[in-house]
């Protein structure tokens, strides 16, 4: 729960310094906008954790659904299947490969990481073979309003007199992101189903040898995972309002895989929740919507990707970096003089306070332009060695309180 709590309370600063920074962020427009994309991706990204909390991976995501979306827009345009029809046709196929991935990974004993990156070469191929290597679109979504209006519509959208929007609603994705996440959650963390996910990313062996069923676990996620992603695919494919199968979710695995190693599902497995995910997931959307907001080019949103993913799994290893500090002479030192380590925790607090007030100073003062202040990398700095410094002091405080519970 304290990683869950740790990334909520760094969303809620994230969020408050975007909205200092450009006040246009908590607009009703933009906040719709926001649910929209974290329903959207929060959905598959609870697939992915689940995988990655039995120990895999799933790299295919993308690929997909471009394949999905493809085969979609082709069965509702082309071949007029009824869109009900469709749409579970169209979820069940991700399944299909959930389950096929499963195979490979459990009785062929592959690893994840090769079956599913195959996976993401094949499907990508497939999706273009299928295609004609052309954008399959939805036009009008004439026979399937329905389907369209479920997918990308919004509830609760208020108007005035005149017509012009009060209030955007809430995105169905959203909504649907709330309830798949509140059946997840009972499964995860409240059935014996759950339990067992967790005792096989733990240790596969000792939870087979304790009688769990570990091939089925494991290729239980990612028929799930599957499942997940074939409604995400619905969904995104709508958003686009047309498949391109060349570009259509390039990366998005990226997302789900960053989405949950933030939200504390460790890659080495038997560690995640589905609220952690969710968070993850809105803290990305938030961090592409800030750099969208300062005007900051858009090709840096993966170099923004690859730095979450970087400090998510720094995050996940801080546990051996500390136990790492304990060895060193200035460790041992701190243990031994109360007086330099209670100067030095003081001086870690001090530090990450200076840099939080240099970027909300920078925030406040340069909200309006969009170049870089130095105020802000400054801030960054001294925020960072406070970090570290406390790191650092951190091996002592044990031994400090330790010691005060025994006199």
């Amino acid at each position: 729960m304290r990683k869950e709590l740790g990334i909520f309370i760094l969303l809620v600063v994230l969020c408050t310094l975007v909205s200092i920074m450009n006040p246009r962020f908590i607009s009703g427009i933009n906040l719709s906008n926001i649910a929209n994309l974290v329903g959207m991706f929060g959905i598959f990204s609870i697939g992915v954790g689940l995988v990655i909390i039995t120990g895999g991976i799933d790299l295919s995501v993308g690929s997909t659904f471009a394949l999905a979306g493809v085969l979609l827009a082709m069965a509702l345009r082309e071949w007029n299947v009824p869109w009900p029809v469709a749409t579970i046709l169209i979820v069940l196929f991700p399944m299909t490969l959930g389950a096929i991935h499963g195979f490979l990974v459990t009785v062929v004993k592959m690893q994840a990481f090769i079956v599913t990156l195959c996976g993401l070469l094949l499907y990508r191929g497939l999706a273009q073979y299928v295609a004609g290597n052309m954008t399959k679109g939805f036009g009008s979504c004439e026979g399937f309003e329905t389907l369209k209006h479920l997918a990308s519509g919004r509830l609760y959208e208020v108007m005035d007199e005149s017509g012009k929007l009060v209030f955007p609603g809430v995105p169905n994705s959203f909504i649907l992101l709330i309830i798949i996440a509140v059946i997840m959650w009972i499964v995860l963390h409240r059935s014996v189903y759950g339990r067992y996910v967790m005792a096989v990313g733990r240790n596969e062996e000792a939870a087979r040898y304790s009688g769990i069923s570990t091939r089925l676990v494991i290729a239980s996620t990612y028929i799930i995972a599957g499942v997940l992603t074939g409604i995400s695919a619905v969904l995104f494919a709508f958003y686009t309002n047309s498949v391109t199968p060349s570009t259509h979710g390039n990366f998005y695995e990226l997302y789900g895989i960053a989405a949950a190693v933030l939200g504390g599902c460790s890659l080495r497995g038997g560690e995640g929740s589905v609220i952690g995910i969710i968070i993850g997931a809105a803290l990305i959307q938030i961090l592409q919507n800030f750099v969208n907001l300062l005007g900051i080019p858009s090709s840096l949103n993966f170099a923004v990707m690859g730095a979450v993913i970087l400090l998510g799994v720094m995050g996940e290893q801080s546990g051996d970096f500390i136990r790492l500090l304990r060895k060193t002479k200035l460790a041992k030192s701190l243990s031994k003089n109360l007086a330099l380590w209670q100067g030095m925790r003081w001086g870690s607090w001090i530090l990450i306070l200076a840099g939080l007030g240099l970027i909300i100073f920078y925030a406040i003062q340069f909200r309006s332009t969009k170049e870089l202040s130095v105020y802000f990398f400054c801030g960054f700095l001294l925020a960072g060695l406070g970090v570290l410094t406390w790191y650092i002091t951190a091996p002592a405080q044990d031994e400090w309180e330790s010691g005060a519970a025994a006199n």
